[in-house]
């Protein structure tokens, strides 16, 4: 690798730090380029390989990571560096090394490393294998409408290859697709608090037990049992994605993370205990634990989540309510698509089953009443339905570019096709009966997504089991699709899993992944009666296989909020 020299540089200018282990870390900057006066040096990589190249959207200042031992020759001077050195040359020399090929920079992972030798000189180093098709189902890319690397518009494509789920019923991906293809219901009396006397006694819990998935003692002290739910399904979306993470590099790391009550259990149950019970107006500081500031702030949340994938790039917390899963894998998706992160760790969490929240609830009368029957309770689309059941859990993913999964040989469970977003500005909790704004967020997700109706093979739909949502999407999906609404298999979860809030528009997601994984449309558990109004196919009680190449997924929330999003089998989506 070569470049020009700005001004002179010796090997005093070059500090190698030590960062994350196991691999070298070049900065390079592209402030050396405005004279042609000759070469500064040239990176001589012994023994090993060229891994991936990294570029700031902003800065422009590339990171290559390689493995093995590095030699860099500074106007003759040498400068080794060992696994886990970094050699960063300051940009405020103005001076650095840059790609002789800058237009192309997706990065790969050190699974798929080039099996080239050493480079040197004035080469570029060699890109990592990209395979011409995907390792599965590769008779299906025969379909391809764009290429493997951008979409038409020049976008990156996004790619889901790690997936984490705790949910009622369910703990793990693998347990949470088996729990909704059989159609079993994980609705029961609440046992989180003495929910005596509630209007709404029922909701659906997880069986967690955050020891026995992996956190420390210290972890559960500190942790709201939101942060809880989503660092374990963090944790197996990190493993599952099969990347390198120390490979990767860290600025280049980001998490989007959705939750619509953030930490309500823990602020609760301080706020009880710092009262007195409710009986002191007055709370006494001196009894609050170090960790009830985290409480009362959401973010801390997503914090939780970077700190175990060491994220040092953006790192956000979203929360709109119920559409919270939704919204995040949709931003950390336009992360990546932009170019602002390569990694992307994304999804939601909320554990709502508490006093306040079922208050709350119970004060509009959204929830069910029906105490005597838990497991039949959450009735979406059905003629009898009266409510929404409450619910926990959380949903993680890595999110990537896709053509940087596929140069690693990634596992690709789905593409973020495309995403839109809508509010009614109408009411708090109310919705038009004509879904006029959910299927405005449709059409412009498939417009996005370059899909059109007849593309769409089954949607997860909102289906909370309230008669104002069921109907409201129900018109929507006959406004967005047409006739076509009528032909897709459109079917609800919540009545196996009760409605999560800000986490279940994420646990959504994973369902629709993996019905592209599997080719199976979940059921809509607890539907006998049709309601007349809703009278498209629900899919109701059992489980059905189905080709399933794209899915539409939508959520609906408090304050009008309307999103949807299509997932779609890689080469599905221009």
């Amino acid at each position: 690798m070569s470049t020009s020299r700005a001004q002179k540089v010796t090997a005093a200018d070059v500090t190698p730090n030590r960062r994350r282990g196991g691999d070298i870390r070049v900065l390079l900057s592209p402030k050396t380029v405005k004279s042609t006066s000759g070469f500064m040096g040239e990176l001589t990589l012994e023994p090993g390989e060229f891994v991936s190249e990294h570029r700031h959207p902003y800065s422009e200042e590339f990171l290559y990571v390689v493995r093995g031992s590095v030699l860099m020759r500074i106007e003759g001077e040498s400068v080794r560096l060992g696994p886990g050195d970094s050699l960063m040359v300051p940009s405020t020399t103005g001076t650095g090394w840059r790609t002789t090929a800058p237009s192309r920079r997706s990065p790969c992972s050190t699974s798929a490393r080039s099996p080239r030798g050493p480079t040197s000189g004035t080469s570029t180093p060699s890109r990592c294998r990209i395979p011409a098709k995907s390792p599965r189902r590769s008779a299906d890319m025969g379909r391809e409408r764009g290429n493997g690397g951008a979409r038409a518009d020049g976008a990156r494509r996004v790619a889901i290859t790690g997936l984490g789920v705790v949910a009622p019923g369910g703990i793990g991906a693998k347990a949470f697709w088996e729990m909704m293809t059989a159609g079993r219901t994980a609705t029961r009396t609440i046992s989180l608090f003495d929910a005596s006397g509630f209007r709404s006694r029922v909701a659906a819990e997880c069986d967690f037990d955050p020891a026995a998935h992996g956190l420390t003692p210290q972890e559960v002290r500190r942790m709201d049992r939101a942060a809880q739910l989503g660092s374990v399904a963090a944790d197996e979306a990190i493993a599952d994605s099969g990347l390198d993470w120390d490979a990767l590099a860290p600025e280049r790391i980001g998490v989007s993370l959705g939750s619509a009550v953030g930490c309500t259990m823990g602020l609760e149950q301080e706020y009880i205990v710092l009262s007195d019970g409710g009986r002191q107006w007055e709370v006494d500081h001196a009894y609050g634990v170090p960790q009830l500031y985290g409480y009362m702030a959401p973010s801390t949340l997503a914090v939780e989540v970077a700190w175990r994938a060491a994220a040092e790039g953006p790192v956000s917390l979203i929360s709109t309510g119920c559409t919270s899963g939704l919204d995040a894998v949709a931003h950390g998706a336009q992360l990546v698509r932009e170019g602002s992160a390569d990694v992307v760790v994304a999804g939601a969490t909320d554990a709502p089953i508490s006093p306040i929240t079922s208050g709350c609830f119970d004060a509009i009368k959204a929830t069910t009443p029906n105490n005597a029957d838990p497991g039949h309770a959450s009735r979406p689309f059905d003629r009898d339905r009266d409510g929404f059941v409450l619910g926990e859990g959380s949903a993680v993913f890595v999110l990537e570019d896709l053509a940087a999964a596929r140069a690693r040989d990634a596992h690709v469970y789905a593409e973020v096709a495309g995403f839109a977003s809508r509010s009614n500005a109408f009411h708090m909790t109310g919705l038009k009966p004509d879904g006029r704004e959910m299927a405005e967020a449709i059409t412009v997700a498939m417009r996005q997504a370059r899909l059109d109706p007849s593309d769409i093979d089954y949607i997860n739909a909102h289906g909370s089991g309230t008669k104002q949502n069921d109907r409201h999407e129900t018109a929507a999906f006959k406004r967005s699709l047409g006739g076509r609404a009528y032909e897709v298999p459109v079917s609800s979860i919540k009545s196996m899993i009760g409605h999560s809030l800000g986490a279940i528009g994420s646990i959504e997601v994973a369902a629709s992944a993996l019905a592209i994984e599997h080719d199976v449309v979940p059921p809509t558990a607890n539907l006998h009666h049709a309601d007349p109004e809703c009278d498209l196919d629900y899919v109701p009680l059992t489980a059905r296989d189905h080709r399933t190449d794209v899915v539409l997924s939508v959520g609906s929330g408090f304050g009008g909020f309307q999103t949807a999003m299509l997932l779609a089998r890689p080469g599905e989506a221009a």
